[in-house]
């Protein structure tokens, strides 16, 4: 019994030695398998900019009028929805898949070596994705999020609104805490955001500010889509103007801070998803969306604000050797029609004969597209496009929104003048991308502009409507999401939205009551929600056709 036990124990030795010497065949010190957590960054930055380009060239670009198609009856500006498919769940990919567990592994790490700057990083990230999807969505899976399992429970808007705030003051107090080990070079290279913040010294002072706006701008624009809220005028409006001004150009009154993600540009790879090289806007996301061919072309509400239609009536056939004096973004933003007439496509409307006229966001009619404003070719020094996040004057056009509902008509008055100011900026900053460049906005043509009748001169004759066309052209082209939740919790009014096209009956995907329904939210990711979550999703009542036209909390008058 003895020499059976000895026996034993040698083989189950050997045994163990073998497993080790196998597992020292797969451990290489020269690629070491424990990675630095700001290596994470890179590859989470880019997934951040295809999954809201994407989502936004398939669906909130269309419902807000943004961009159209080439052909009629296009679905998603009828405001129908794809039931088997992923169109509009690119962003509810990223935050369970893309960033999901890799977010959680940054701030693990981070957590262990006390780098506090990146972990105020990580939580930024984390608020900004769920605070898109639930804007997107409605009920997402929130405490069920990550778990290792087939099936997870939804929560609504008041719990991930909540939670975002949580993490928006987390990142917040991480963000003003000294760090342990910290390496800003590894920063610099990976953060595609604000990585150029940080100076050949190392000094994180700058870089730390930037990601602290980033958040502050998180909770301005979540505060400001409270509007129909009973306690928005005595409560969150001031949550909107004190975050709006501790965000980005608070101080420096132009877009010199704003977010926006950078792009090596060398390949389609990584290049700006919304440059032509990237194509996002010229492609379509799958099978289902084959309607979409030859998306992305300038969509008509833009052009009307741009040429007499912010406070008046817009001019009929516009051309560029017109003397009437439009405003003077309109040359920079969009390109005419080889008739040097501005014109685009009418939501459902199309561009449907056989010799298509109207241009593409990317600068002409058809390939080889020059690249314009913000959409450039993605791939030349200099002028690499950038995808603005959050901006200074979209952030005025919010703090002006909220002072004018709280009755503060002088102060509302101000933000929008620098809102439309900071507007100018950014196109100058941002904005003269592509083969040509855009000459610059000069200080005389802004001063003509805002002395013009198209700009309230004072707060006495300031509207709820002057502030919103103005957001809607500084937001156009880059942040549906924003300009969709606008037009969610006004309502898609028409006295607010001037130039929104209100569709006719015949236009709508779906009727309620005899009404033609707008959409209110987009349906979870189809791949993982409708094939292995459908019991959670019935709770909810996102198996019927009318569940996209459902409001999400955030744009009802209740708590």
């Amino acid at each position: 019994m003895k020499y059976i036990k000895m026996t034993c124990l040698i083989a189950l030795l050997i045994a163990t030695s073998g497993c080790k010497k196998w597992l020292d065949v797969n451990s290489d010190p020269a690629t070491p398998q424990d990675v630095a957590a700001e290596f994470y960054l890179a590859p989470m930055i880019a997934r951040m900019a295809v999954s809201v380009t994407t989502d936004y060239a398939n669906a909130q670009f269309k419902y807000t009028q943004n961009v159209g198609a080439q052909v009629a009856s296009d679905p998603m500006e009828r405001h129908s929805y794809y039931n088997t498919d992923n169109a509009g769940g690119v962003l509810w990919r990223f935050v369970y898949i893309d960033a999901g567990k890799n977010l959680e592994e940054i701030i693990t790490k981070s957590e262990a070596k006390q780098n506090n700057t990146l972990l105020g990083v990580a939580y930024a990230i984390k608020a900004w994705g769920y605070q898109m999807t639930t804007d997107s969505h409605g009920p997402i899976i929130l405490n069920d999020a990550l778990k290792d399992q087939l099936t997870f429970t939804y929560q609504d808007q008041p719990e991930v609104y909540a939670k975002v705030r949580e993490w928006c003051y987390l990142a917040l107090q991480k963000l003003n805490a000294p760090d342990g080990l910290v390496n800003p070079s590894l920063l610099r290279n990976n953060d595609f955001i604000f990585g150029s913040a940080i100076p050949a010294n190392n000094s994180l002072t700058a870089y730390r500010e930037r990601w602290k706006k980033f958040v502050y701008a998180i909770l301005a624009t979540q505060y400001s889509h409270l509007t129909n809220k009973p306690e928005f005028n005595t409560k969150y409006a001031d949550s909107v103007v004190k975050f709006v001004d501790l965000s980005f150009g608070a101080t420096t009154l132009n877009s010199s801070e704003d977010a926006a993600i950078n792009f090596e540009g060398v390949s389609a790879a990584n290049a700006n998803p919304f440059s032509v090289t990237g194509n996002t806007l010229n492609s379509v996301a799958s099978a289902a969306a084959a309607a979409q061919v030859g998306s992305g072309r300038i969509g008509q509400p833009v052009i009307n604000y741009l040429t007499g239609g912010m406070r008046g009536t817009p001019a009929t056939n516009p051309t560029i050797t017109t003397t009437t004096p439009y405003d003077p973004r309109l040359s920079r933003m969009v390109a005419p029609m080889t008739t040097n007439v501005y014109k685009g496509v009418v939501a459902t409307r199309g561009d449907v004969p056989t010799t298509k006229t109207i241009p593409h966001v990317y600068g002409s009619v058809a390939a080889p597209f020059p690249g314009k404003y913000i959409f450039g070719q993605g791939l030349t020094d200099g002028v690499k496009s950038r995808l603005p996040l959050y901006t200074y004057s979209q952030l005025q056009f919010a703090k002006a929104e909220a002072l004018f509902l709280k009755g503060d008509l002088g102060g509302a008055w101000i933000a929008y003048d620098r809102g439309i100011r900071g507007h100018m900026d950014f196109v100058n900053t941002f904005g003269r991308s592509g083969l040509t460049t855009a000459p610059a906005i000069t200080s005389a043509e802004i001063t003509a502009y805002m002395t013009s009748s198209e700009v309230a001169q004072n707060a006495t004759t300031l509207t709820l409507a002057d502030i919103m066309g103005q957001k809607y052209v500084a937001q156009w082209g880059w942040a549906g999401q924003e300009q969709w939740c606008d037009l969610r919790k006004w309502h898609y009014r028409a006295d607010i939205f001037k130039q929104f096209k209100q569709l006719d009956a015949s236009e709508f995907a779906a009727t309620i009551n005899g009404v033609g329904a707008y959409a209110y939210r987009l349906r979870p990711r189809y791949n993982s929600e409708y094939v292995w979550n459908r019991p959670e999703l019935q709770k909810w009542g996102g198996l019927l056709p009318t569940y996209s036209y459902q409001e999400t909390w955030f744009s009802l008058p209740t708590n």
